[in-house]
């Protein structure tokens, strides 16, 4: 088994991987919670690798999924104010300490969540309606998002902030953030492979945990199926909140 994992800690990525799948089909943002599993259970940055390459997997099925509910205008303004978090994100891994960047992202995040509730608590009773945000907003959410997930995989909780913010139903808000992720991930893994965060070992890990990845991206289309669009931006917000937590914490 690679990185000696067995017993307990075994059972803890095959649950963490049960999640990254679970949440790209279901929950946004909880896929943190499996990237701190991962950091508990492995050496901090192959663990980075690891998550990055389920991730990738799940966001297939993601894509797969819902494709024809993304809502491109958003994701044209988003996608490119990543790259400039991506390029910082990885200067940011050679020389910053690994506790003081977990709790930087993870104040954050739990900044970005009140913020939420407070928009939230101003437009209760009205009908969500479609917004293209400030590029100011824009381009910190995605300069954010790209840090954060660079770092920590840790995206997740910020660019679902941005889109329930945004006014997005449940169908759109689960195919922009399938093809968000998607695209994302995809330009990280040169930048994660360029500074060693691929190793073999870490490679065959991922593909024994493919199998987990899929049942919890099924699972989540499942149960996503029987949430209403008022509970949907409940859950949201809770697995946000746990998420952030879990960065704080791992």
């Amino acid at each position: 088994m690679p990185y000696d994992l067995t017993g307990l800690s075994l059972v803890l990525v095959v649950f963490a991987a049960l999640i990254v799948g679970f949440s790209k089909t279901a929950i946004g943002g909880l896929g943190t919670i499996a990237a701190a599993i991962f950091a508990i259970q492995m050496p901090a940055k192959e663990s980075t690798g690891a998550v990055l390459l389920l991730l990738i997997m799940a966001d297939v099925m993601a894509v797969l999924s819902y494709r024809k509910d993304a809502n491109w205008k958003l994701l044209r303004h988003l996608l490119p104010a990543m790259v400039p978090g991506l390029i910082l994100g990885t200067v940011i891994l050679q020389v910053i300490n690994d506790e003081t960047l977990r709790l930087w992202i993870g104040l954050l995040i739990l900044v970005l969540v009140a913020l939420q509730l407070i928009v939230a608590w101003r437009n209760r009773g009205k009908e969500p309606t479609l917004k293209i945000h400030h590029p100011v907003v824009t381009w910190a959410t995605g300069g954010a998002a790209g840090v954060a997930t660079m770092t920590a995989n840790a995206a997740g909780p910020i660019t679902t902030l941005y889109l329930l913010s945004a006014g997005v139903d449940k169908k759109m808000f689960l195919g922009t953030a399938a093809w968000y992720y998607c695209i994302g991930n995809l330009i990280k893994v040169p930048f994660s492979a360029g500074i060693g965060l691929m190793p073999v070992e870490t490679l065959l890990l991922t593909l024994m945990l493919a199998p987990a990845v899929i049942i919890g991206g099924l699972i989540g289309r499942v149960v996503v199926k029987r949430i209403n669009q008022v509970w949907f931006n409940r859950v949201i917000i809770v697995g946000t909140v746990i998420a952030a937590v879990a960065v704080l914490v791992r």
